[in-house]
C-alpha cells in the first residue's frame, strides 16, 4: 500500500518540478533572445518575440491556481509585485528616456490592466483555468480588433473588412462553444457559469483597454513596461483598500505568487517589443494563442475535469478562436 505522506511529497515534488523547468526554460529563452539582439539576428528575434508573449501568458495561470490557498486578493498582489519587481530592475538596467505623457497613459493601461485580470482570477476560482481563458481571450480578440477599426482607422480595405468582421463571427462561435459545459460538471451550474460569463465580459473591457492603449505609445519599451507596472500597483492597492482585503500583504499566498507576476512581466516586454517590430495586429493575435497552453495546461497538469462533451465543446472553440484570429489579422 503507497504511503499517503510519500504520495503527497512526490506529488509536490512534481509540480515544483515543472515549476523549475519552466521558469528556466523562460530564462534561457530570453538570455537567447539578448544574445540574437547582440548578434543582429533580427529575422528570428521577430519570430521569438512573437511567440514569447503566448508561452508566458499561457503558463501564468497555471502557476496562479498551483499556489494552492491563495484567493483573488493573494493573486492580483503577488502577480503585480512580480511585475513591478522586474520593471524596476529592467528600469535600472537600461535607464530609458522618460516621457511624461507616455507614462501616464502606460500607468493608464496598467490600472486598465488590473480590472481585467482581477476577473479572470475570480473566473479561476469558479469555473476554472481551462475554462476561462478561452472565453476571455476570444472576447479580448473581438475587441482590440474593433477598437482598432473604430478609433485607429485599421481595416482599411473591402477586404480587410470582410476578412475582420467573418473572423469576428468565427470568434464569437468560438467563444460560445467554449463556454458550453455539462450540468453535472463542478462550473456546469447554470447560475455559477452566467455569473461568472458577466463578470469576464465586464472585466475583459480592461483587457481591451490595456491591449489598445500602447497602439497610441510611442517611445522607449522599458519605459511603457515601467509606467505600465506603477499603474498595477496604484490600481491594485486602491482595490484592496475597497475591498478591505489589504491585508494579505502580511500573508505568504501572496508571495508565492510573485514567479507568476515575474513570468507575467517578461511576457509583457516582449509584447511591447514585439508590437514595434511585427505591427500591433500579428503581434496580439499571436500573443493571445497563450489560450492554448493555458486550456490545455489547466486540464492535464491541474486536472480540471470535464466530460467527454465538455472537452468536446472546448476544442471546438479553441480551433473556432484560433482561426477567427487569423481572419482578423493575416487579410
Amino acid at each position: 500500500m503507497l504511503n499517503p505522506f510519500l504520495y503527497l511529497h512526490v506529488k509536490r515534488f512534481k509540480f515544483y518540478l515543472f515549476f523549475v523547468c519552466n521558469v528556466s526554460a523562460f530564462i534561457y529563452t530570453m538570455l537567447f533572445v539578448t544574445f540574437l539582439q547582440i548578434i543582429g539576428e533580427n529575422k528570428l528575434m521577430n519570430y521569438l518575440f512573437l511567440f514569447i508573449p503566448a508561452i508566458g501568458w499561457g503558463l501564468m495561470p497555471m502557476f496562479v491556481a498551483g499556489v494552492k490557498k491563495s484567493n483573488i486578493y493573494h493573486q492580483i498582489l503577488g502577480t503585480v509585485l512580480g511585475a513591478f519587481i522586474f520593471g524596476v530592475v529592467m528600469t535600472l538596467i537600461k535607464r530609458p528616456t522618460f516621457d511624461g505623457t507616455t507614462f501616464m497613459l502606460a500607468m493608464l493601461a496598467g490600472a486598465a490592466w488590473v480590472i481585467g485580470q482581477v476577473g479572470q482570477y475570480y473566473s479561476y476560482s469558479k469555473v476554472g483555468v481551462s475554462e476561462t481563458m478561452p472565453i476571455s481571450t476570444g472576447l479580448q480578440l473581438i475587441g482590440v480588433p474593433l477598437v482598432g477599426v473604430l478609433i485607429f482607422g485599421e481595416w482599411a480595405s473591402t477586404q480587410a473588412k470582410i476578412f475582420g468582421f467573418l473572423g469576428i463571427l468565427v470568434l464569437i462561435i468560438g467563444v460560445a462553444c467554449a463556454s458550453l459545459t455539462d450540468k453535472g460538471t463542478a462550473e456546469g451550474g447554470k447560475k455559477n457559469q452566467t455569473t461568472t460569463m458577466i463578470v469576464l465580459v465586464l472585466t475583459t473591457l480592461g483587457y481591451i483597454t490595456s491591449s489598445s492603449i500602447p497602439k497610441a505609445l510611442k517611445g522607449d519599451n522599458t519605459m511603457i513596461f515601467f509606467g505600465e507596472t506603477i499603474g498595477m500597483l496604484i490600481a491594485t492597492v486602491i482595490y484592496l483598500l475597497a475591498t478591505k482585503k489589504i491585508g494579505v500583504v502580511k500573508e505568504k499566498e501572496s508571495y508565492q505568487v510573485i514567479p507568476a507576476g515575474l513570468i507575467y512581466a517578461v511576457a509583457a516586454l516582449a509584447y511591447i517589443v514585439s508590437v514595434k517590430m511585427n505591427g500591433v495586429n500579428l503581434a496580439f493575435v499571436m500573443s493571445q494563442l497563450c489560450v492554448v497552453i493555458s486550456t490545455l495546461g489547466g486540464s492535464i497538469f491541474l486536472h480540471e475535469q470535464k466530460t467527454k462533451k465538455g472537452y468536446i465543446y472546448t476544442a471546438i472553440g479553441l480551433v473556432l478562436i484560433v482561426a477567427g484570429a487569423v481572419l482578423t489579422s493575416v487579410f
